[in-house]
């Protein structure tokens, strides 16, 4: 067998998340579906983040054993053939058999993208959170900077996260126009790892607080008291984007295809 790492781009519109569920439609699914058609003896896929229903990826990695000799090149090409139009293989490398990228995860960066518009815009509405309201984006990234360092980020979980361990480190935040148009803004944070809902209750509680629905520093303390009630609202999944994870890779790992 041989080991296949992938890089996958996809919308999230029409899925319920990354992971295999019952009954639901989820990017695994669609995957796992493609490498079967290239090769019945492929065992895979294994993804490095579980992404939620609506959530988007450019940078989702995922990896997977092959009994088929191809190269990188032509694994991007196969599994294209065999996936639905709203996910893409966008890169490939051969890596050693069993690689796990969840397991070698240094670094992931997301960006959460805002459209501050009165109407709403049918072109965008999958790709942004409209906030139609006034918003002081100085504030907002004041408050941001809270966010840079390593923190216990319990507060800023949802129920449904059970981990005992809740301290990460967050590398950068950063708040910008995203792109020409003057109504798009982008939020930006990169961390060693992530907690259920992290990214979006960060966001929701920034938005709170650009708004003047919640004060400067609420981010600070829901930090220090550890408690979900002291933070924002949770932002919506379609303005997220799993953009990109630094990973260690094998030392046998092959060139990348594309480069």
């Amino acid at each position: 067998m041989t080991g296949v790492l992938l890089t996958v781009a996809y919308d999230g519109t029409e899925f319920s998340g990354w992971a295999t569920q019952r009954d639901a439609r989820t990017v695994e699914d669609a995957l796992r579906g493609a490498l079967l058609a290239v090769d019945p003896k492929a065992a895979g896929p294994r993804g490095s983040s579980r992404t939620d229903a609506g959530v988007h990826a450019e940078g989702q990695l995922a990896a997977f054993d092959a009994s088929l000799p191809l190269p990188a090149r032509g694994w991007v090409l196969a599994l294209n053939q065999h996936l639905p139009d709203d996910v893409s293989v966008r890169a490939a490398q051969i890596v050693t058999p069993d690689y796990n990228p969840r397991f070698t995860s240094k670094k992931k960066r997301y960006r959460y993208r805002l459209l501050l518009d009165k109407v709403r815009d049918p072109l965008l509405r999958h790709r942004t959170w409209r906030i139609g309201y006034e918003m002081d984006l100085e504030r907002l990234a004041r408050e941001a900077r809270a966010i840079v360092g390593t923190h216990d980020f319990k507060a800023f979980r949802s129920a449904g996260d059970e981990r005992d361990v809740t301290t990460r480190t967050i590398h950068d935040v950063t708040v910008r126009r995203d792109g020409e148009d003057a109504r798009c803004w982008s939020i930006t944070i990169e961390g060693n790892a992530f907690l259920y809902n992290m990214v979006r209750i960060l966001v929701g509680t920034l938005v709170d607080v650009a708004r003047g629905h919640l004060p400067e520093g609420t981010i600070a303390r829901a930090l220090d008291e550890k408690d979900r009630a002291r933070a924002g609202q949770t932002a919506p999944a379609h303005g997220l984007t799993l953009e990109h994870i630094d990973v260690d890779l094998p030392e046998e790992a092959g060139e990348r295809w594309p480069p």
